[in-house]
C-alpha cells in the first residue's frame, strides 16, 4: 500500500480507508489467533526466529474480545498493542488503553476528530505491518500450549 498522508486520509473524508484497514487487520488476527473466541486466558507463541508472542485476554464479549499482544522483555511488555474485535462486524481496532477514549468530535472536520482518526490510522498501520511481520516469522496460537478458561468463568 502507497504511503498515505494521514491528514489527508481524514480531512478527505475516507473514513472508509480506516475502516478497511480494521478489516485488513481482521484478516491477519484470524490467522494468526484462529480461535477469535478466545477460549483461553492467555497464551504464548514461540517461533523458532523471533522472541515469544505473548496474549493475554483482556475481555470477552458477545460480539467483541479485546487482548493485549506483546514480547515480554525484561519485564516490559513491548510492543504494548491492545486490540479490540468485533467479531460481528469481522473488524479489529488498534487501542493503546483498555478503554476507547470518548468520541468528542461533531463531524469530520472538527480537529478533535482528526486527531483521533489519525492517531488511530498510525496505531492501526503498525498493527497491520507487525502482523505480517509475525506471521512471516511463523508465530500463531492455533497450537500454542495454554490454560484453559472454564465454561461460564472470566479472566
Amino acid at each position: 500500500m502507497a504511503q498515505m498522508n494521514p491528514d489527508l486520509l481524514v480531512r478527505g473524508g475516507r473514513i472508509g480507508t480506516l475502516i478497511d484497514l480494521f478489516e485488513r487487520n481482521y484478516r491477519l488476527i484470524e490467522r494468526l489467533v484462529p480461535e477469535l473466541d478466545l477460549p483461553f486466558v492467555s497464551a504464548i507463541s514461540r517461533a523458532e526466529n523471533d522472541l515469544p508472542l505473548h496474549l493475554i485476554v483482556l475481555e470477552r464479549g458477545k460480539f467483541t474480545a479485546s487482548f493485549r499482544l506483546s514480547y515480554q522483555i525484561e519485564g516490559r511488555f513491548e510492543p504494548d498493542v491492545w486490540v479490540k474485535l468485533y467479531r460481528d462486524a469481522q473488524l479489529a481496532e488498534t487501542l493503546y488503553c483498555a478503554t476507547r477514549p470518548p468520541w468528542l468530535a461533531l463531524d469530520e472536520s472538527d480537529p478533535e476528530a482528526l486527531r483521533y482518526l489519525n492517531a488511530q490510522w498510525k496505531r492501526n498501520v503498525m498493527l497491520n505491518k507487525w502482523l505480517h511481520y509475525l506471521l512471516h516469522h511463523g508465530h500463531g496460537f492455533g497450537m500454542a500450549s495454554r490454560p484453559r478458561v472454564l465454561t461460564g468463568s472470566t479472566p
